[in-house]
């Protein structure tokens, strides 16, 4: 047994966003190891707690490290052309019908190694981690075959261990209709269902799996075979679910349990009410929103008032949402959904930690895991006002210090 005592760190006269809300007086704040151990407020503060700790400095603003709970950085490719074809004024729809879209990056990522996969998705996800993400979850889905799909997946673990970062990873086998299945949509279902999930789950590559439910992907009943095989399986699930239309995915999903609906912008009034009494959680992500240039907006309102937990997430990926820098979400879900910055933060934090089955998980208090960011700001609220690179002072996984300026 080790005698080396743990790192003890204290930081004072902070502003700390907890999670859900932002405390209201000044906090000091001391981490031991890779827990917080204390939250006391500074006019209770005793000196006699900070014996034996390191001074980290004082003033600023603290939150959890940031959950990104949703995204595809594992891929091969550039879809730059696609960006250009949409400003000429051809949708998403019709790029993905030509058998461009989530297709040629199929392509491009069958033909890289598991090692150039890492390789290209690395400074992805430092980008991530320099904007103060601490947990993430990465998707397959750019492979459409057992053996990529699992590649893809290998490359995610790969992430997480090079990195100071927690990756969770999700199957997202029934993302699109490969090439080689064009006119066998159920062939292809019967792939992911009776080798893909399978092989995912025996090899531990996947903690859930995930769905692609719309006209130009699968339908209702194809997603819920797939979780049926997840359940068998023992995986959670997910689901893209009401991005272009309205096909009832989401209620389907929360059905089975789902963790969350993720876009959601078609979104009814009998799926909000299937979420609420499921308790799954509501992803927004309007990066992609954005990219696309849609125009149907997710039922915030809605979802806030049936008490639907909203969290925020980046979607980065190559064709969508090529958009790598989580605290640029906080502000677009406040300037397009009219999140308030503590929704859209509390979605980056508590709620995203939620969605992928991490509950109690993204917050600031005693006992809990000292994945914390502390930025150069005078209020939680300015996260999302300014966008804003360099604003990170320092940043915590574990409790390890990773950044420092």
């Amino acid at each position: 047994m080790s005698n080396t005592t743990p790192t003890r760190r204290l930081w004072r006269e902070m502003k700390v966003f907890d999670g859900l809300h932002t405390l209201p007086e000044p906090m000091a704040v001391i981490t031991d190891g890779a827990r917080v151990a204390s939250l006391v407020p500074m006019r209770e503060f005793d000196e006699g707690l900070a014996e034996g700790c390191h001074d980290m400095g004082r003033g600023g603003v603290m939150t959890p490290g940031l959950v990104d709970c949703h995204t595809h950085l594992v891929f091969g490719g550039s879809r730059a052309d696609e960006f250009e074809a949409r400003l000429e004024g051809v949708s998403y729809e019709e790029i993905a019908r030509r058998g461009g879209g989530i297709l040629s990056t199929v392509t491009a990522t069958r033909e890289a190694s598991e090692d150039e996969l890492l390789e290209l998705a690395r400074p992805r996800l430092e980008a991530l981690i320099a904007d103060g993400v601490t947990t993430v979850e990465i998707k397959s889905g750019y492979g459409l075959t057992v053996e990529d799909e699992l590649k893809m997946l290998r490359v995610a673990r790969r992430l997480g261990e090079a990195l100071p970062a927690r990756v969770v990873t999700t199957l997202l086998g029934a993302h699109a209709l490969p090439p080689e299945f064009k006119d066998d949509s159920d062939g292809y279902i019967d792939l992911v269902c009776q080798e893909m999930v399978p092989a995912a789950a025996s090899e531990g590559l996947a903690d859930a799996v995930d769905v692609f439910c719309e006209k130009i992907a699968f339908s209702v009943a194809q997603c819920e075979r797939v979780f049926e095989a997840a359940e068998a399986h023992g995986l959670p699930i997910k689901a893209h679910a009401e991005q272009l239309s309205n096909l009832g995915g989401t209620a389907m999903a929360v059905r089975h349990g789902a963790l969350s609906a993720d876009h959601i912008e078609y979104l009814d009034e009998a799926g909000i009410a299937a979420m609420r009494k499921a308790g799954s959680v509501a992803v927004i992500l309007p990066g992609a929103f954005h990219t696309l240039r849609e125009t149907q907006q997710p039922p915030i309102a809605a979802l806030r008032e049936a008490g639907v937990p909203l969290a925020v997430a980046t979607d980065a990926n190559p064709g969508s949402s090529p958009l790598f820098m989580p605290t640029l979400m906080l502000n677009l879900a406040c300037t397009l959904f009219r999140l308030t910055p503590q929704e859209a933060l509390a979605g980056m934090t508590a709620h995203g930690a939620t969605a992928l089955g991490l509950k109690g998980e993204g917050r600031i208090r005693e006992g809990a895991a000292a994945d914390l960011c502390v930025w150069n700001i005078d209020t939680p609220a300015a996260l999302a006002y300014a966008v804003q690179p360099g604003r990170l002072r320092q940043r915590l996984f574990q409790g390890e210090l990773t950044h420092a300026v």
